[in-house]
């Protein structure tokens, strides 16, 4: 594990049809550990960003439970209504999470 604060790892996207996020499948730090996997919606993204809570993108490492490979953070760009998910520069209107596989 890194060193930096992570409230949750983001390991995959699901996107609708207009290229917005629409699930991501994510683990949630709970102290010391993370949670199973878990699925949550593009507008409870948003909320816990909003909230000052810390996603990066990343994988499991196998076989050492708590131990992720980390990438990129996941932020909160464009104006306020408007707002796009990215890890780095996203399309304009559409939301890009850069390294995290579909599913």
């Amino acid at each position: 594990m890194t060193p930096r604060k992570i409230d949750g790892v983001i390991e995959a996207v699901h996107y609708s049809a207009d290229g917005q996020v629409e699930t991501v499948r994510y683990y949630e730090r709970r102290g010391a550990v993370f949670s199973d996997c878990k699925l949550m919606t593009r507008d409870g993204l948003i909320r816990m960003l909003k909230a000052r809570k810390v996603f990066f993108t990343g994988a499991r490492k196998p076989f050492q439970g708590a131990s992720f490979e980390v990438g990129k953070q996941v932020r909160l760009a464009g104006p306020a209504g408007q707002e796009v998910l990215t890890t780095a520069d996203a399309p304009a209107g559409k939301d890009h999470l850069e390294g995290v596989p579909a599913f």
